[in-house]
């Protein structure tokens, strides 16, 4: 039986309501692609144990979550949260929340953003590159975080979830890649590069996570997988656009800062 127990990050937010394309077979969903969470926990189960699929339906998964939801929240349930699932080998699952900043627009709005055309937004993470290569990551999302945690200490940020501060010179995030040189994804998002008039995220078979928003916006053609070795360390380039994304926060939009780079002043 496996050591760790598979994971699903999802938002509780009011505002999703609004977004059409949020909604689940039961109609307006006030949680980010929940449909597809339970989905990807459903597949992961079938590639590993039987066990794990025991009561794993997007009805069980949004009965916990509205059950978490109410004990987090007073009877209005305002409240935006983050709302971490766990799916233990035993088939058990568990759930937890904390709050969150709430949205105020579509969250998948920066995938439409065009470099060559557009102007900047306001919001733009700092991103960096890790410092070496990670052989160890695998397509699914799972409790077992130390190949992430351990690049976000080489940037000086902490591990998602601790309560310390990052260092003065961390940056918002920090890509990975594999012993090939192959960017991979960051430590807590699926990434993009802009490529030929188009936004081009890692095959899975690079190692990065199949990210529920990195499905859906696949889906809906805002990005492209790449070809084998498209996108490597030789052809990242210092202050260029990506594109973040995660079930969580939606989409958001930063630049590569690389350590050899110098500030503007």
């Amino acid at each position: 039986m496996m050591s760790y127990a598979l994971l699903a990050s999802t938002r509780y937010d009011p505002f999703l309501m609004s977004c059409v394309w949020n909604n689940d077979p039961d109609g307006p969903s006030p949680y980010l692609l929940l449909h597809y969470q339970a989905d990807r926990l459903i597949a992961s189960a079938a590639l590993n144990d039987q066990t794990f699929r025991h009561g794993t339906t997007l009805s069980n998964v949004k009965a916990l979550c509205d059950k978490v939801v109410r004990e987090h929240n007073d009877s209005k349930g305002e409240t935006a949260l983050k709302v971490r699932v766990v799916l233990n080998p035993s088939g058990e699952l568990s759930a937890t929340a904390t709050p969150v900043k709430a949205f105020t627009s579509d969250p998948t709005l920066p995938s439409l953003f065009n470099p060559m055309t557009d102007l900047p937004p306001a919001l733009v993470l700092a991103i960096h590159i890790d410092t070496q290569p990670t052989s160890d990551t695998i397509s699914l999302k799972t409790t077992d975080r130390r190949a992430y945690d351990d690049a976000r200490v080489r940037a000086g940020l902490q591990p998602v979830g601790s309560s310390d501060l990052p260092a003065s010179d961390a940056p918002d995030d920090v890509i990975l890649y594999n012993t090939r040189n192959v960017v991979t994804e960051s430590s807590v998002c699926n990434v993009a590069f802009y490529r030929n008039r188009r936004w081009v995220t890692p095959p899975l078979a690079a190692g990065c996570i199949s990210g529920v928003l990195r499905r859906w916006l696949i889906e809906q053609h805002r990005i492209f997988e790449a070809v084998e070795d498209e996108l490597t360390l030789s052809n990242i380039k210092d202050d260029e656009w990506v594109l973040v994304s995660n079930g969580v926060i939606g989409c958001q939009l930063g630049r590569i800062k690389l350590h050899t780079s110098t500030k503007n002043v």
